[in-house]
């Protein structure tokens, strides 16, 4: 296959909103970006492409070795629609989209099987926190609520499936993501509300 990997990221500054009640502004944009890190790190030589509408995200996806697609006012759907497209004529046969807040990325390219979809659902089976697929069948985005469900339905390709994986499905969105067992060794030691700090996670 040749493969690339797509990665919608949001201004760091914007992004992990209902983690606001157990970290400060400057911390949740520093934990976004520390975790789009990972995920860019994480597929190693294969081609990334970022899209965003963020001047600082840009800059931060140029240094990472990443492929930048400006997708303006198109909305998280608009912008993945875009962002496949774009990766389709550039000749790409297969494409990953993952969310850029998995802190256990290290499997997003092994999920990548020739003439396969594959879905990956958020750990509650609400959301969709990866998609692989080839880019003559591509999944529609219809990310929101709900969104591996619709997914599911709008699945083109022959021959598909669900990954139930313990490491891709766990995403950080609310406090009690931050206290997962599997991320006790992983998440940075200058998050206030590490899995080790239980007791500093109930006073915020």
């Amino acid at each position: 296959m040749d493969l690339a990997v797509l990665v919608p990221v949001k201004a760091f500054t914007e992004a992990k909103q209902r983690l606001s009640t157990v970290l400060e502004p400057d911390v949740r944009c520093r934990l976004a970006r520390w975790l789009a890190d990972g995920v860019i790190r994480s597929v190693g030589p294969t081609p990334v492409y970022v899209v965003c509408d963020d001047v600082e995200v840009r800059r931060w996806a140029e240094d990472a070795g990443a492929t930048v697609l400006w997708t303006a006012r198109l909305g998280l759907n608009g912008a993945v629609d875009d962002g496949v497209a774009a990766i389709t004529a550039e000749g790409f046969d297969h494409v990953v989209v993952s969310h850029a807040d998995l802190p256990l990325p290290s499997r997003l390219v092994d999920l990548a099987r020739p003439e396969t979809s594959t879905l990956v659902p958020d750990r509650r089976h609400d959301g969709t926190n990866v998609m692989s697929f080839p880019t003559r069948t591509p999944i529609a985005a219809r990310y929101g609520p709900g969104s591996f469900h619709r997914h599911r339905s709008a699945v083109t390709s022959t021959t598909s499936e669900v990954r139930f994986d313990h490491h891709l499905s766990i995403d950080l969105d609310t406090s009690s993501d931050l206290t997962h067992p599997l991320l006790r060794e992983v998440l940075p030691t200058w998050l206030p509300t590490i899995p080790a700090n239980h007791y500093s996670l109930r006073r915020r």
